[in-house]
């Protein structure tokens, strides 16, 4: 399509004398070493046919290439530049052809019609069947490994801009701070407090069965203790606020990121770190600690109402025999993860948040994964929270 060399000249090439064929569109004049070719007339797809049915004769008369002369077309449209490309092509073969005598009008026609065309994408190999899971993983590996690095990235703006507003109070926003305590909060204090007094009855209820079996039920006080104070009253307080206020934060941020508000903010020379982010990771830092007591509380009275159905242990007895085994060192280990799991929960929403792009389908995925990435942080937080308290005797 695209072999021969165009070479656009304005006007036409020295005429050599003797027609080889003319008919009406195509004229061959022998010359040396290269023949002739003037198109002439209207090359338009109404003569479409009877130029093509010259193209045969035409060919047979270049022996040696050709020289096209275009400078006596009249009308040319889009059929027509590619009847001179099929030309050009046809000619190329037998030798070179060189395209002359173009007009200005015609030009860019001819340059998009005789273009090469890019090279058609193919479809790429399958992987076998058996690689498609490790291939699958590696992708997930490297998408995770390259979220979880622009989310620290992400967690070092958000502490720069908190520790430079202890330098600058004017930037702390005591309304928003307020507000957010308040939803996040005190407004979870019912669904908290359900869920960690049932887990305190189950696990009064199902230890006891086991631990009846070697006739150790009272030891059913120093599970729950150590088990919930440690681990699973702020545990579950995490999770329940990383499904709660964590999607709450992705999807109000990233509402107003759609709305185009945050924009506005830029464009009023307001950082959307101090406005959006900083109030409510400041509210979450603060609220669950307080929320891990909480539930500690509520866990261990469910625990104590079972232990008192179940197994007759008076409510009484069960506070004392409770402070006698249980340290207030277990109580410690919980409450000092709370700060560091309200800071993972707070940034990985608000982080989701601000990457909202496109549509509501966007949002939504982000909302999905702000909740799972903040899960799995917090559960990993938790792990190396509980290697290094065991490790240096806690």
């Amino acid at each position: 399509m695209c072999r021969f060399n165009r070479i656009y000249q304005e006007g036409s090439g020295k005429k050599v004398a003797g027609a080889l064929t003319d008919n009406g569109f195509v004229t061959v004049e022998n010359g040396s070493p290269s023949a002739m070719v003037r198109l002439h007339g209207d090359w338009t797809i109404d003569n479409a046919v009877d130029i093509d049915s010259a193209m045969p004769g035409v060919v047979a008369a270049c022996k040696a290439g050709a020289v096209v002369d275009c400078s006596a077309i009249g009308s040319l449209d889009t059929t027509g530049a590619v009847l001179i490309r099929r030309y050009c092509a046809a000619i190329e073969e037998a030798g070179a052809a060189v395209l002359t005598g173009v007009l200005a009008a015609h030009k860019t026609l001819l340059d998009v019609i005789t273009c090469c065309p890019p090279p058609a994408a193919t479809e790429p190999d399958h992987a076998p069947w058996y690689l498609l899971p490790l291939l699958q993983a590696g992708e997930a590996t490297m998408r995770a490994l390259r979220s979880s690095a622009r989310l620290l990235g992400f967690l070092g703006l958000v502490l720069m801009r908190l520790f430079g507003s202890l330098f600058d109070m004017g930037r702390v926003r005591l309304v928003p701070v307020i507000h957010q305590m308040e939803v996040v909060g005190l407004q979870s204090m019912g669904i908290v407090g359900l869920i960690s007094f049932l887990i305190g009855a189950v696990m009064v209820n199902q230890g006891a069965i086991q631990l009846a079996r070697f006739g150790a039920d009272i030891f059913v006080i120093d599970m729950l203790g150590i088990g919930h104070l440690r681990e699973l009253g702020i545990l579950l307080t995490a999770i329940i606020i990383a499904g709660r206020s964590g999607s709450a934060f992705t999807a109000q941020i990233g509402s107003m990121v759609l709305h185009e508000e945050v924009d506005a903010m830029k464009t009023l020379g307001m950082n959307p770190i101090d406005v959006l982010v900083l109030p409510r990771l400041v509210a979450l830092v603060v609220c669950l600690p307080l929320l891990a007591f909480y539930a500690d509380i509520v866990g261990i009275a469910g625990g104590a109402l079972m232990a008192w159905i179940q197994l007759d242990i008076t409510p009484a007895n069960f506070l004392t025999y409770f402070r006698e085994v249980i340290s207030i060192d277990h109580y410690w280990v919980g409450i000092i993860k709370a700060p560091f799991f309200a800071a993972v929960i707070a940034t990985t929403g608000c982080y989701h948040g601000l990457r909202v792009h496109g549509s509501a389908d966007a949002l939504g995925m982000r909302t999905t994964r702000s909740v799972v990435q903040s899960i799995f942080l917090v559960i990993v937080l938790d792990a190396l929270f509980a290697i290094f308290f065991t490790s240096v005797g806690l």
